[in-house]
Formats: C-alpha cells, sequence, structure tokens
C-alpha cells in the first residue's frame, strides 16, 4: 500500500524566554542575547500513514499533537528530521486559522482557496457550494473580525472540504460548533473516506476517533507512546490520562502501581441453552474476573456498550452508587446484570474496566472484549425495543349526560392493553 504521509525521527524545539530585554541598553549588555529554557514539543516522532486512511491522533492537552499538524502541514518546520507528503494537502487546524480579519467572508474564501492551491475560476465554481456549506448566506459580505466562533469554523471548514484534496489534516474542529454542523461534517468526512482521501483527525473524543479512525496514535511528552487499532489506542490513551493502577497508600495498603487485572469477560443472557442469540427483552449478564493486589474499599465498575457501527449505545454512570465495590485481596467477580435487554437487531460490543472512586485512575479497561446478538422476532424496526401504550379519545361534542365508555382495541406484547375511550 502507498505511503501519503511519511513523518522520519521528527523533533522540534521552542524556546521559552524567562525574561525579555526592552532596551537597547540592555540588549548591548547582554550581547544581544536573550536566556531561554529549551523546550521539545516534539521528539523522535515516526510514524507512516497509507493512502487512503483516516488516522487519529490522541493524548493529553500538551503532547505535541497540534504541533505535528502543524509540521505535516508546512506550518512549523521541524528542528530535525524529515516529513514527506504525497498529494495536495488541505489543513484545518485552529479556529479561523488563516483568515484575515478584516476581509470580508467572500474575500477570506479567495484568498484561503488561493493558499490551498486552487485557481480563482475553480473557486468561483465552488463559492456557492462553500456559502451554502457554511450557511453563511446573509453575513458572506460581512468582515469576518464580526464572526461568531460557530461562523468562524463553518466558513474554514467549508472551504478546506470543498478544495477536495488528497490529503487532510483536522484539529478539534469536529468538536466545534453545534449538533447539526458536527453531522454535516462527520458526514463529509465519510464521503471522503469512501473516496479514498487521507484523513489526519486529531480529537479528544474517543468515540468520533472509534468511529471514523483505521489506526490510532497516542502521545505523551512529544512522543509516541503506541500506534494501534482504535479501541487498544483508546485504552493506551484513557491509562495515560488518568493515571493506571495509580493508588496512594490509604487507598492499597501501601502498594503502589497496578494493582488491578481483568481478566475473561463473558456475555451470559435468558436464552442461553437453546439459542446463541438474545431476544428484544431478555436479560443480561456480563461476567468479568478480576484479580487484585490488594484490598480497595472504593472501586467503580464501568461498563459500556457498541453497536456493529462503533457507535456508543450505553455508558454507565460514573456516579451511580450501585458500581461501587469493596474489592478484597486476590480479586473476585464483576457483574453486570441487566433485566431486560431494550435493543433489537443488531451484535453489541461490551467493554468493561474497574476505576478509583475519585476518578483519578483507571485500574484496567478492557475495551470491547466481548460480544451479544440481538435477534428480533417482531417487525419493530431500529435500534430500541419500545413498549408504547396506545389510546384514543373521542372528541367531546359538549352535550351533557355523556358517560366515557372504555373498549379496549389490544396492545403491544408486554405492555399494558391499549384502550379507546367512546361516549
Amino acid at each position: 500500500m502507498a505511503v501519503a504521509i511519511e513523518v522520519a525521527d521528527i523533533s522540534k524545539q521552542f524556546r521559552l524566554y524567562n525574561e525579555r530585554y526592552t532596551s537597547l541598553k540592555e540588549r548591548v549588555i547582554h550581547g544581544g542575547k536573550m536566556p531561554f529554557t529549551p523546550f521539545w514539543a516534539l521528539q523522535d516522532v515516526n510514524v507512516e500513514i497509507n493512502e487512503g486512511e483516516t488516522f487519529g491522533i490522541l493524548g493529553r492537552n500538551g503532547c505535541g499533537k497540534s504541533t505535528l499538524l502543524k509540521c505535516i502541514a508546512g506550518i512549523l518546520k521541524p528542528t530535525s528530521g524529515e516529513i514527506r507528503v504525497r498529494g495536495s494537502l488541505a489543513a484545518m487546524l485552529e479556529l479561523g486559522a488563516g483568515f484575515q480579519p478584516e476581509l470580508s467572508g467572500r474575500d477570506n474564501i479567495f484568498l484561503n482557496g488561493s493558499l490551498l492551491g486552487l485557481p480563482r475560476s475553480e473557486i468561483e465554481k465552488r463559492f456557492d457550494e462553500i456559502v451554502a456549506f457554511a450557511e453563511l448566506e446573509q453575513f458572506i459580505d460581512n468582515q469576518v473580525k464580526y464572526y461568531s466562533s460557530g461562523m468562524y469554523v463553518r466558513l474554514g471548514f467549508a472551504v478546506a472540504v470543498n478544495v477536495e484534496p488528497d490529503v487532510l489534516l483536522v484539529d478539534e474542529v469536529l468538536a466545534v460548533g453545534d449538533a447539526a454542523f458536527q453531522r454535516k461534517c462527520l458526514d463529509h468526512v465519510r464521503k471522503f473516506q469512501q473516496e479514498g482521501r487521507t484523513i489526519v483527525v486529531v480529537s479528544h473524543a474517543t468515540d468520533t476517533i472509534r468511529q471514523n479512525c483505521e489506526r490510532v496514535m497516542v502521545m505523551n511528552h512529544g512522543k509516541v507512546i503506541t500506534i494501534d487499532e482504535p479501541g487498544e489506542g483508546i485504552r493506551v490513551y484513557l491509562a495515560d490520562l488518568l493515571g493506571v493502577g495509580t493508588l496512594d497508600n490509604s487507598e492499597a495498603g501501601g502498594i503502589e502501581g497496578n494493582v488491578f487485572a481483568i481478566g475473561t469477560v463473558q456475555a451470559e443472557h435468558g436464552g442461553m441453552g437453546t439459542r446463541s442469540h438474545l431476544y428484544p427483552g431478555d436479560s443480561l449478564s456480563i461476567i468479568a474476573d478480576l484479580d487484585s493486589l490488594a484490598p480497595v474499599q472504593n472501586a467503580i465498575a464501568t461498563i459500556a456498550i457498541h453497536d456493529d457501527k462503533n457507535e456508543l449505545v450505553f455508558a454507565s454512570d460514573p456516579d451511580d452508587p450501585g458500581c461501587q465495590m469493596e474489592v478484597p485481596l486476590g480479586g473476585g467477580q464483576i457483574r453486570f446484570d441487566f433485566a431486560e435487554v431494550p435493543l433489537l437487531d443488531g451484535t453489541y460490543s461490551v467493554s468493561v474496566g474497574i476505576r478509583s472512586l475519585t476518578e483519578t485512575a483507571i485500574f484496567d479497561w478492557k475495551d470491547q472484549v466481548t460480544q451479544f446478538e440481538v435477534a428480533n422476532p417482531g417487525r419493530a424496526t431500529g435500534r430500541v425495543r419500545l413498549l408504547p401504550a396506545v389510546s384514543f379519545r373521542r372528541r367531546s361534542t359538549g352535550l351533557t349526560g355523556e358517560v366515557p365508555v372504555v373498549e379496549r382495541i389490544g396492545g403491544i406484547s408486554g405492555s399494558p392493553v391499549a384502550e379507546t375511550i367512546t361516549s
């Protein structure tokens, strides 16, 4: 498979100045030199991103994600190393990047399009489409310095995607704007994926990464921690973000480090023994083995369920007191019992974890470690099984002496019988 982006031994150093000399006398005395502390934002980063791949980058704030994207885009020059990009590139790296605030939205479209390598005649052809995507028809001739943050990002994204680049760099902008615009952006990203374009996405939204990326790179302190499939990458990111297995002495009786390990996880349901799948409304139990090197009084069990499109269906409430437990030395079993599963057809994957009550540490997390399948014998469609009680009430004529009469007209199995009320 051809490589679209090759990052080889990239390092980037910035200078952090402790003080600045403002007068000519101070500069002469110090020979024009100002003291600084070197800061390495990137250190020996190596990665190859394939053509047509959607590649995610995760990491805590200040880990070097945005610096790396700016180096790939050519905005920053690496201190050492080499970057090769094959094909045309468009970057949406930050809110309003490249906009001239004194110019109108119309002028900024032509300016940004030109910077991205599009001739004026081609921008004119796509102008109406860009404005429509940004939903700025009424404001396109206003100076962008008067735009709201949402208008900024809509215009910037609209220009970037309508250039139709071979490589698109996206830094956090999918999380900006209202829900409708976010859906529009994601739909356009999926269109690019179908067309075989290369996309690099930086985001803190793990579900966005999970749903859209083939591989994930996790970074911290300017270095690469891992490059892996999304589930494992997200697990490593969460572990790095919250500190896997780190307990203080009072929580773990003096033991420090990784004290928990989740072992085998399995799903059991009410139809086991007769069929491999659940019916809507069946009970479900998720059972996980847990080994513990120390007793912990305030551990929290967590569970998440994703559908076959990697979209989150359910995640347990971290404040639910029913998820709190005392774990003895040696461990045991965690059970998540659902009396009824209100889901329709599909294959669902289960992730389980255990963390501290204060949410400062995830002791262990197993991502999409087991599955269960739901088969719906009825004709209801969708994702969720709902049982409405249907009734009908005749409109009153206003005549005196009317006595309502209730007629039962049937109901949905398992729900209250629907009634009609007549006079």
